[in-house]
């Protein structure tokens, strides 16, 4: 694997930052070590009080933890975020189109730009929305799309989330804990803020209320309970946009109208954002011993009485399969080529594919098609023989379960650890925003940063961290606008 690029110091090892880097590498000599442990644990400490945590499965040494956090941002320029925003809108737009198209009238299947059985046999297909089209035609009102990146102007698509995407509470607290700790980083750098998201969420999530709604629509953002791994940032939500967080006992369907249980009777609910997978949503349609759903919301959603953010059957944009795709998606319904390609990818239900990355596991990246998390993946370089062998079993077992990739050099940034400021390879989520007037992309995105020397895994759960994002102003840029 190629040596990383740095995106402060390039290649040069830190004995020089990049051209308009020289004030955050200043910043990084003459900050004492210590006085950057210090306030890294006044951040985890302030974390901690406020229960920002996140659960981990099945550990029950540690069901939940403060996710790791490090003091040296990561920073983006004015001219790499415009070029980044665009890509990030296209794709999206892409997503949105391909959704209303399977769900409809399936013109991408019919003129055979993706194979018909890998929508018709996925299990992330709902069969029980097509034909219903969410209100305003919006699908994924909320895309988490991680990139990654391998040189100065290199920036890959390494999956999407266009199902339930989280980690935006994260951005939003890192950015909370920098400008307490280090504000002499925001004098010297001219930073966009990020504070404005949970506006623009709430500004979007009223935008696609079903046309019946009032001129200041119901919204309630449905959480499967405070056991969930990211109950944390469920309940952040809600408070942040001033809307009610309920769990399906506090919602009834009568009619196909949703309503929400309160102290003074029932509320008309009109845009309920979901954070409970298809699976558990509605037990009349979905799994039937869920306790998490709403009885009856599919079809109060169908006869478009509500709307579902995201809708129901996103999901299928999130598997990998599907990703592999998407140069192809963006260029049917955009006309263009994807301003942000997607890392190579060999999908092993082909049998070529299947027999170079037979040959070549020590080299790539091998995922579960509906993976996420970190979890069901190979890293071929740091696995050991006998990972390899166990995942080359699986492979030739069930092929068509996963996709590989190379092994990318990704960029790394300064990070403080055990040892002092060392760099570590990180990837980066932003979330874009789609109403029914207009996309968003907050200038900002949850960077997670791989704490483990020389480790590609940047997940939480997998014992990755997270940095704030800066994005800084263009030149003439009013700082208050």
């Amino acid at each position: 694997m190629a040596a990383a690029f740095d995106e402060i110091w390039g290649k040069s090892a830190g004995k020089r930052p990049r051209p308009g880097f020289d004030a955050l590498g200043e910043w990084l000599d003459k900050t004492p070590p210590a006085e950057l442990a210090r306030r890294q644990a006044s951040a985890e400490a302030t974390f901690r009080q406020l229960g920002i945590t996140f659960a981990v499965y099945g550990d029950e040494d540690a069901a939940e933890r403060i996710i790791p956090f490090d003091i040296v941002p990561r920073v983006f320029t004015a001219g790499e975020w415009a070029r980044l925003s665009k890509g990030l809108e296209q794709r999206v737009f892409a997503l949105n189109a391909f959704l209303d198209d399977i769900y409809g009238a399936r013109k991408i299947l019919t003129d055979g730009i993706i194979p018909a059985e890998l929508i018709m046999t996925n299990p992330q297909f709902r069969p029980e929305v097509v034909g219903s089209r969410p209100p305003h035609g919006v699908w994924s009102h909320i895309c988490g799309i991680d990139l990654v990146r391998t040189g100065p102007d290199d920036f890959w698509v390494l999956e999407d989330n266009a199902r339930t995407p989280s980690g935006v509470s994260y951005m939003l607290e890192n950015r909370e804990a920098m400008i307490r700790l280090c504000p002499e980083l925001f004098r010297e750098h001219r930073v966009r803020p990020v504070d404005s998201y949970g506006d623009l969420l709430l500004e979007m999530l009223r935008s696609v209320a079903p046309e019946h709604a009032v001129a200041d629509p119901v919204a309630v953002i449905l959480t499967p309970g405070r056991f969930n791994s990211a109950y944390y940032e469920h309940s952040f939500l809600a408070d942040s946009l001033g809307i009610e967080l309920v769990q399906a006992v506090d919602l009834e369907v009568d009619d196909d109208i949703v309503w929400m249980r309160t102290i003074t009777g029932r509320v008309r609910v009109d845009v309920i954002y979901r954070r409970v997978d298809d699976d558990y949503i509605d037990p009349l349609v979905f799994r039937p011993d869920s306790m998490l759903g709403v009885p009856g919301l599919i079809a109060a959603y169908r006869a478009g009485n509500v709307a579902i953010v995201n809708a129901p059957g996103t999901g299928i944009a999130d598997d990998k399969a599907i990703y592999s795709y998407m140069p192809e998606i963006v260029r049917y319904y955009t006309g263009e080529d994807a301003l942000l390609p997607n890392v190579e990818t060999w999908r092993c239900r082909e049998p070529a594919a299947l027999s170079h990355v037979l040959v070549n596991l020590e080299q790539v990246v091998v995922k579960l098609v509906d993976g996420s998390g970190g979890y069901g993946m190979l890293v071929g370089p740091t696995a050991s023989k006998a990972e390899i062998e166990d995942f080359r079993a699986a492979l030739t077992a069930e092929p068509h379960r996963y996709i590989a990739q190379p092994t990318l050099a990704l960029s790394t940034v300064p990070t403080l650890t055990e040892a002092g400021v060392a760099p570590r390879h990180v990837d980066f989520r932003p979330f874009v925003l789609t109403g029914s007037k207009r996309t968003c992309i907050v200038p900002g995105g949850l960077t997670r940063v791989a704490l483990k020397k020389g480790s590609l895994v940047v997940n939480s759960s997998q014992g990755g961290g997270t940095k704030d994002s800066f994005v800084l102003m263009d030149e003439g840029e009013d700082a208050d606008a």
